[in-house]
């Protein structure tokens, strides 16, 4: 059974290596909400995730034993950095098993920290699988990525910091996936601020905690499809499940735009970096699934901040589209010279910035001696589009938009 002298014993292992990261007051999101928000920003930690805590609180305590022959751990991000930084710290000998379609970018962030690297599986599961036999058979010790007392323990150690600092807490909004980190954080709080409520928020396509929270017993997923893949767990773990219903107060779920829009949100009005599971607190939040007296005090746990910069950009770009600051627009010319001159003046007159632009004309769809151009446009919001939309009606361009 986890206790709150189990996070006690882990904050004193982690200390003066991990981060006391910081826990600072959110004005914009507070003026929005109504509430007084703290972000807890994990995303600055070493190594760029919570995980780090727990995983060096299990090294931590293997080390201290004395008798680890090394250890194995399964994971495509957060946690495999977490266990190579730690076994490097203590000398030990890591291995981490990645599924094969792990970005090279984060096989290569581990190999840095000093892990071997064993590419294996198609997805997460199989990837733990065949680390949970690799350890076994080389007989080496096995660092779970959630579902282990002292790796709880470690994540939990989140909790005396916030509440180091804002000992009048009332509401702590935590990410959901496997359930280690809010397992950590609501043991403490519930021991050390029995009145502070505390919410999970869990992706709408990683549900199985969520679903077992409702149901009060493990149900897991066929599948799991999210963007916050440091949330993206199939199958229910009992032993974290057992923590939820016994100290969390309810559980959220949040969809794929909101998680997307509070990345873009974080980013722009907080100027913070944080991946999808970060964000799935902050998503919570502005879309309004947080009902608690107005002038709460609210701390809002950022996970991490190891988003891949593909999905960043993929991110930004659908975030200006949905916010009216972008539009694509493919408009059919004729194929003559000064067509494509007068469709930019026309363009330059409604103040529309082009910032990438395309012509075919060679499409099957089109008539002979019409041409397709495809443009981008920097535009000032849905005034401004329909500005340029009304623009290009009056001279007798047709068009058609990419959403």
């Amino acid at each position: 059974m986890l206790d709150l002298k189990d996070i006690q014993s882990a904050y004193e292992r982690i200390s003066g290596v991990v981060h006391n990261t910081p826990f600072s007051y959110a004005p914009i999101l507070s003026q929005m909400s109504g509430y007084e928000i703290y972000l807890k920003k994990e995303n600055l930690q070493r190594t760029g995730a919570f995980k780090l805590r727990g995983a060096f609180n299990k090294i931590a305590a293997l080390a201290e034993d004395g008798k680890c022959a090394g250890v194995v751990a399964a994971s495509a991000g957060n946690h495999a950095q977490g266990v190579a930084f730690a076994a490097k710290h203590f000398g030990i000998e890591a291995t981490i098993v990645m599924p094969e379609s792990t970005p090279l970018t984060k096989v290569q962030g581990v190999r840095d920290l000093g892990a071997e690297v064993i590419l294996y599986g198609g997805n997460y599961d199989e990837a733990y699988g065949y680390a949970v036999g690799y350890a076994a058979q080389t007989k080496r010790d096995f660092v779970h990525p959630f579902a282990d007392t002292l790796v709880m323990a470690g994540q939990g150690t989140i909790a005396l910091e916030m509440v180091e600092e804002l000992p009048d807490l009332d509401l702590a909004i935590v990410p959901v996936g496997g359930g280690g980190l809010i397992s950590g954080i609501a043991t403490a709080l519930k021991t050390i601020a029995p009145e502070c409520r505390i919410i999970g928020v869990a992706a709408e396509g990683a549900p199985a905690m969520a679903n077992s929270f409702a149901q009060k017993r493990p149900i897991d997923s066929t599948t799991v499809r999210t963007i916050a893949d440091g949330i993206a767990v199939r199958d229910t773990s009992p032993e974290t499940l057992f923590y939820l219903l016994q100290f969390v107060d309810e559980v959220q779920l949040v969809r794929e735009d909101e998680i997307a829009s509070a990345i873009l949100f974080l980013l722009e009005k907080q100027k913070i970096l944080v991946e999808g599971a970060g964000a799935v607190g902050v998503a919570a939040l502005i879309h309004d699934k947080i009902n608690m007296p107005k002038g709460s005090k609210i701390g809002i746990v950022l996970s991490g901040g190891n988003i891949d910069v593909t999905m960043l950009s993929l991110i930004i770009e659908k975030g200006l589209m949905k916010s009216a600051r972008k539009m694509k627009l493919i408009v059919t010319l004729i194929d003559k010279p000064g067509s494509l001159m007068l469709f930019t003046e026309l363009l330059k007159k409604g103040d529309a910035n082009i910032v990438q632009i395309g012509y075919d004309r060679t499409s099957t769809d089109l008539k002979f001696g019409d041409a397709y151009v495809s443009v981008d446009l920097e535009t000032k919001g849905a005034e401004h589009q329909e500005k340029i939309r009304q623009l290009l009606k009056e001279h007798g361009f047709h068009f058609s938009e990419e959403n």
